[in-house]
């Protein structure tokens, strides 16, 4: 297949209300039924399940932020590499709009790979594509669409709004990664309580937890975060659950980095943040780029693969 990038992308910017929405239906209408086998993928509820193969391109937030994706899709090479390979996969780790001038864009960027690559796409859910009672403040996506979609702007939010639920929760590499957009719940006990936290919510924690907790070093097991939603949890946390899941290191967004990316927990967890600019001002932005073949004991050893733009 010859992906022609530029040409998503003015489609990106040149798309009306309809267009959109058709598009927003298009990808609900395979996320949803997402199931079982899919290529290298194995699906339960809203976790996708990966076998250590192949090669995989990590994205983290984007918030609106067109500029940056088109430069990790310049530098890493990978949609190309996706068009020759089955086993190349990119992974979003959520956070597609918000706080930036072209959310709607990037919506309908990474929904159109999700179209043209279903097997090699995974688009994970951030708590900026939260519940309704988890949406996140300020919340700039419907001022975004009544200014480029007008009048029908309520139709295309209220659109996206349904695809949100159909996101990924998270990832599992065997052996290796747990990917989850924010944080690490305490008390799930198996796969199942990832895959179907959004059933579970909000009479659980589990998906509050994943899409909005925060590792801090000063903390032994879990406190109150500030953001007013999630929590902040310990080193505790982070290794008696990479221990149930039976990985070595947490991949989550999530949170603004100076240098693009983080590691905390003494190398278990690596956050990575992929836009730049205001409000965040952040000096790079960054990606990960790794064999999943490959095994590494912390996050540390990521680093060399580790992309700063």
């Amino acid at each position: 297949m010859q992906l022609d990038l530029t040409q998503i992308v003015k489609e990106a910017l040149e798309s009306k209300s309809a267009a959109f929405v058709n598009l927003v239906e298009d990808a609900m209408r395979l996320l949803c039924k997402e199931t079982g086998k899919v290529g290298n993928l194995d699906i339960l509820g809203r976790l996708v399940k990966l076998k250590p193969q192949g090669e995989a391109l990590i994205i983290g937030d984007l918030h609106g932020d067109l500029g940056s994706l088109i430069d990790i899709f310049k530098m890493s090479n990978l949609l190309q590499k996706m068009s020759k390979n089955t086993d190349a996969i990119l992974i979003f780790l959520g956070d597609y709009g918000d706080r930036g001038e072209y959310s709607k864009e990037i919506y309908y960027t990474v929904l159109k790979l999700k179209l043209l690559f279903p097997k090699q796409v995974i688009l994970m859910r951030g708590n900026h594509e939260g519940p309704e009672d988890l949406t996140a403040s300020p919340h700039d996506l419907p001022v975004e669409f009544e200014v480029k979609f007008g009048e029908k702007w309520t139709n295309v939010y209220a659109k996206i709004r349904e695809l949100f639920a159909c996101l990924y929760n998270a990832v599992l590499v065997e052996e290796r990664y747990l990917i989850i957009h924010g944080g690490l719940p305490p008390r799930t006990r198996g796969i199942e309580d990832l895959a179907f936290a959004h059933v579970t919510h909000p009479k659980q924690r589990v998906l509050e937890d994943m899409l909005w907790s925060d590792p801090d070093d000063t903390v032994k097991e879990v406190c109150a975060s500030p953001r007013g939603a999630g929590r902040l949890f310990g080193e505790k946390v982070t290794n008696e659950v990479l221990r149930r899941f039976n990985v070595k290191i947490l991949i989550r967004g999530h949170e603004p980095s100076k240098e693009g990316f983080k590691i905390d927990h003494h190398g278990k967890i690596l956050t990575l943040f992929s836009r730049k600019g205001p409000p965040y001002f952040n000096t790079f932005g960054a990606y990960l780029n790794v064999e999943l073949s490959r095994k590494f004991e912390n996050a540390e050893q990521l680093i060399p693969f580790i992309h700063k733009f």
